[in-house]
């Protein structure tokens, strides 16, 4: 894997990965004052890349990621301190993916199904990925 510019070009095709999809959190994130002052629901699917193979031989957790840790540390970091782009709430998210020791890279998807479009949609998303330097 190789990584410039602060993007990856392929992800670990040899690594284990664990995902969580559509994590719901509500936030204060936007850019127009009404997104700011009454929130909206984001949904976030977050994967991590990791080696679990000892975790799996050992049966024990602290070798791979806490799925439930990793949950609510991702739902946090995504509750605080409101941005004007989900840009800016994936690359947070990825940063805090990548503080669990084990995980070796990260994509994030950012979704704001209820963004203020005037047009019919079903979705706005970003995806984003990361990893260790």
């Amino acid at each position: 894997m190789s990584c410039r510019h602060g993007k990856v070009e392929s992800v670990h095709s040899d690594a284990d990965s664990i995902s969580i999809t559509g994590l719901r959190v509500q936030a204060n994130h936007g850019v127009f004052e009404h997104e700011r002052r009454d929130g909206q629901e984001f949904v976030i699917d977050v994967t991590v890349w990791l080696d679990s193979a000892r975790a799996a031989r050992a049966d024990d957790l602290n070798s791979t990621v806490h799925y439930g840790e990793l949950a609510v540390a991702v739902a946090d970091a995504v509750r605080r301190d409101p941005v004007d782009l989900i840009e800016t709430v994936a690359d947070r998210i990825a940063g805090v993916a990548l503080g669990f020791s084990a995980v070796l890279s990260t994509r994030v998807t950012v979704h704001k199904p209820n963004a203020p479009i005037p047009e019919r949609f079903d979705d706005v998303s970003v995806t984003i990925t990361r990893s260790r330097a």
